[in-house]
């Protein structure tokens, strides 16, 4: 530390103080034992009108409609505060936080000045996204179209709160959903989300509220949750809806939990709860149902959840977005939950609940990613286990220069003794995309992608960033009432698409649009499929 210190005196004495160029970093500044000044917010608007390629009609009405996000709101987000000892650490996570908010276009964190007595002052600079969402859009998956039509703001007045009225139509209903949320609401660390749709074939209702581990070094959680949901579901075959049925369950939740916060690069957390849930399945009127549809239940689990966190992230461009920062979690991340139902709590039957998920990013020496994951959730009842699934996923990224990247994909799930109503399913909304939606299901899936991804300099009009993909998948979906083994077979489609990014909204980050071929596809599946869809990233 002494001879970090000795480094600032003499870059202050030759008048680094009065300069914004030439810095230090936060990491020097922290292995000097700089403390944090003055913090100064800085949010910025849409557009900068004061860069010609910015400076037109359409940006400056658009600036003067948007109301820019308020200091206070970025304030509570901030992770440090004047006073404390740098942590480049945390001024990452900060920086990483912020960047998931909607209403941010762009963030930076970057030492203003440094004083003497290696005292820092800090400028936190934010550029706004439009958030305001006249929804009217159109989407194709699987051969089906569907809409959306609605208006949604994602930054009301500037705080940070999200409201919106949409009313959409798929495959399985249309719907009409009023919502609101809040982070951090009024500078506390609590948030809330509330939200009631009314549907062709049923409602629901959530309410959310929780103070919940928000960041690595978080020490308490806790929250309470209802939500109610009565719908008709379907058992598909082939590509179609084969018996139908009226599904309704309710689930309540009430949850605490602490943490000794991020200790030599590790975070564990423990939780405890209770879990209440109250599910009914019937046979509709008129309509074919499945044979045997499970039985109501009422489960009422106490619950306890571990969680291990690593804090290691890296930094990439050009790899799920375009143009835009990323960060990789590449520590282990690991989460095992346990629940038990019995008849002394108001259970209609005696269960032990479990839930796990393990995950863990592995950056290689030729600069390429592999990330890999695996979940299970089931129970364990009458002496065996049921209703479980079981998962698992790889992602591979490797670049190719700075334009140009290859990526791969697997993923392989698997049911044990699942419900008549629960299955795996695969088409062109979840992966298969050169074949209808929903084209095959079972009790096993396997899927396998591959993409050749390109990154393009594209800036059109200052909105969007442009690139573009080849791409194979293969994928199976087979068992249970799918059929034997031998007589499912594998489904593959190659196809290519267009990537546009709206780098200045805050909805939609990513629009795909695809055309994919079915390779050897059978009687019924057209000879081109086509999809348009927008999604969170490439």
């Amino acid at each position: 530390m002494g001879r970090g210190l000795a480094w600032l005196v003499v870059w202050l004495a030759c008048g680094g103080a009065a300069a914004a160029q030439g810095l230090p970093s936060f990491a020097e500044l922290e292995a000097a034992g700089a403390r944090i000044g003055e913090i100064r917010i800085v949010p910025r608007n849409i557009f900068d009108t004061a860069d010609p390629k910015e400076d037109k009609a359409l940006f400056r009405l658009a600036n003067a409609l948007h109301i820019v996000t308020r200091p206070e709101v970025i304030r509570s987000a901030l992770l440090f505060a004047s006073g404390e000892p740098v942590s480049a650490r945390l001024i990452e996570e900060t920086e990483r936080a912020l960047r998931t908010r909607l209403q941010f276009h762009d963030v930076q964190i970057r030492p203003l000045a440094v004083r003497e007595g290696v005292v820092v002052d800090v400028e936190v600079l934010t550029r706004d996204t439009w958030t305001l969402e006249p929804r009217l859009s159109l989407g194709r998956e699987g051969g089906v179209n569907d809409g959306a039509i609605g208006l949604s703001e994602y930054n009301l007045l500037g705080r940070g709160l999200s409201v919106g009225v949409v009313r959409a139509s798929t495959v399985d209903r249309v719907r009409t959903e009023f919502g609101l949320s809040g982070e951090r609401v009024l500078g506390t660390e609590a948030s809330f989300a509330l939200s009631s749709a009314s549907a062709s074939d049923g409602r629901s209702r959530v309410v959310t509220l929780a103070q919940p581990f928000d960041h690595l070094d978080a020490r308490r959680a806790m929250g309470v949750s209802y939500a109610d949901d009565d719908r008709i579901d379907a058992v598909w075959r082939s590509g179609e809806p084969s018996e139908r049925y009226r599904y309704r369950v309710r689930r309540a939740e009430a949850h605490a939990g602490w943490s000794a916060g991020l200790v030599k690069g590790w975070t564990r957390r423990y939780t405890v709860g209770v879990l209440a849930l109250d599910e009914s399945r019937a046979a509709l009127p008129g309509l074919a149902a499945p044979a045997v549809l499970p039985a109501d239940q009422t489960l009422v689990l106490p619950f306890m959840r571990l969680e291990l966190l690593e804090d290691r992230y890296e930094r990439r461009f050009n790899h799920d977005l375009v143009g835009r920062p990323e960060f990789f979690a590449l520590g282990l991340g690991a989460r095992l939950q346990l629940g038990h139902a019995s008849p002394a709590t108001g259970s209609t039957r005696s269960a032990l609940r479990h839930e796990a998920s393990l995950g863990r990013g592995f950056p290689l020496e030729d600069g390429s990613t592999l990330l890999g994951s695996v979940r299970l959730d089931g129970e364990f009842s009458e002496g065996a286990v049921r209703r479980q699934q079981f998962g698992l996923a790889v992602r591979y990224y490797r670049p190719q220069g700075s334009r140009r990247l290859f990526y791969a994909g697997a993923a392989w799930d698997r049911l044990t003794r699942p419900d008549v109503t629960t299955e795996l399913l695969l088409g062109g909304d979840n992966g298969l995309r050169g074949y209808p939606l929903r084209h095959q299901s079972g009790t096993r899936r396997a899927l396998f992608t591959v993409e050749q991804r390109f990154y393009t300099d594209l800036y059109l009009w200052e909105l969007f960033r442009i690139g573009g993909a080849a791409f194979a998948d293969l994928g199976r979906a087979w068992g249970g009432g799918a059929g034997a083994v031998g007589r499912v077979p594998w489904r593959a489609d190659v196809g290519a698409g267009l990537r546009i990014v709206s780098v200045r909204s805050g909805f939609g980050n990513v629009l795909h649009i695809d055309l994919a071929l079915p390779v050897d596809a059978p009687a019924g599946v057209r000879r081109l499929q086509w999809l348009v869809r927008t999604k969170a990233s490439f």
